[in-house]
């Protein structure tokens, strides 16, 4: 099947590229840039020179449903609100990896993202692709929501506690550090390399868009509206996110009944990896690859549970997601294209 890519020339397309290159059941059609139509995909990434050489194309939504499968949007926030209603009308399957369609509430997307939301039909419409929670309604979807980053490594390494009676919701506090290929490859002071290089910063204290996400799907699996404490860092490195999550715990339990917790909920989900009690992972350990590793440990002393996860931001936080996504949607073994070992060191 062929697959085309909606903002060509960022990070999560050039991913995209990447993983489709070796996936058994897709190939890459088109590249859409509208702001660089005409020019070569390799100029503006030379390593793909002889490997992926085709013209960057221009945005037609006819064109692009008569000669492909599923369309990827790798495209800033507000651009896939105006672009998938077109393509929905033709009747391909979509995959968004901005924040366009993550939110049901408008009014909500509107205060968090600073822009106009949009269309509700197709918000209504957008399945939340967290691939491990949602498999069923992703199997049925023509448009998926695909989540953010750390909404990703939140989620995955908070559920499991938060669907038991064991964790005190009201508790959560979750420390996230990224590195900056978050930001994306454009131009800007917070990611400039003397700025970020040798450096440590704390950013969006209280604002970050992904808040509302968060706490959306918590509340959603736990079924008690949860409002968290959510503060991000960038870290000079290129890839990579690790969540430093803390909850208090409503009763005495042990690291290793948690373990086995995480362990029973997770354990026919190929890409969550839970650690043996006392192994707690590393972003390194994930880089490259669609895993989510979690590691977990209770204080005794202080009865509070703290959840390390990491995952790789490009991939399992955005693109490695959305081809494990479209796995779903096509009835493949959701491993498909998918199955690199980490790059280690």
């Amino acid at each position: 099947m062929k697959a085309a890519i909606i903002g060509g020339t960022g990070y999560g397309a050039i991913e995209l590229i990447r993983l489709i290159h070796q996936h058994p059941y897709l190939d890459v059609g088109s590249v859409v840039s509208n702001s660089q139509a005409g020019n070569n995909f390799s100029e503006s990434y030379p390593h793909l020179s002889g490997l992926t050489d085709q013209p960057l194309g221009k945005f037609d939504p006819e064109t692009i449903a008569e000669n492909h499968d599923i369309v990827f949007l790798a495209t800033p926030s507000g651009v896939s609100s105006k672009l998938v209603p077109q393509l929905m009308e033709t009747g391909i399957k979509c995959v968004d990896l901005s924040g366009d369609f993550r939110l049901r509430s408008s009014e909500q997307y509107e205060t968090w993202y600073r822009r106009r939301p949009a269309n509700h039909e197709y918000i209504q419409q957008a399945v939340y692709g967290l691939s491990e929670i949602y498999p069923e309604q992703i199997k049925t979807a023509a448009l998926i929501a695909n989540p953010g980053c750390y909404p990703t490594a939140a989620t995955l390494g908070l559920i499991p506690i938060l669907t038991t009676n064991q964790a005190d919701l009201a508790s959560i506090i979750i420390d996230a550090k990224s590195g900056v290929s978050g930001a994306g490859r454009g131009l800007s002071l917070t990611s400039h390399y003397a700025e970020i290089n040798e450096n440590l910063k704390a950013y969006k204290l209280g604002s970050h868009q992904h808040i509302p996400e968060i706490e959306q799907v918590l509340s959603d699996e736990s079924g008690t509206p949860i409002t968290i404490s959510f503060t991000t860092h960038l870290v000079p490195m290129t890839r990579g996110i690790m969540c430093t999550m803390y909850l208090t715990l409503n009763e005495s339990i042990s690291t290793k009944e948690v373990v086995d917790l995480y362990t029973n909920f997770y354990k026919n989900k190929s890409f969550v990896r839970i650690r043996p009690e006392g192994n707690i992972p590393a972003t390194k350990e994930v880089h490259g690859s669609n895993y989510c590793d979690i590691g977990l440990h209770v204080d005794s002393r202080t009865n509070r549970l703290t959840v390390i996860s990491v995952i790789d931001n490009l991939v399992k936080g955005a693109a490695g997601q959305a081809i494990q996504n479209a796995n779903l949607m096509f009835g493949w073994d959701e491993r498909s294209g998918l199955n690199q070992l980490p790059i280690y060191p």
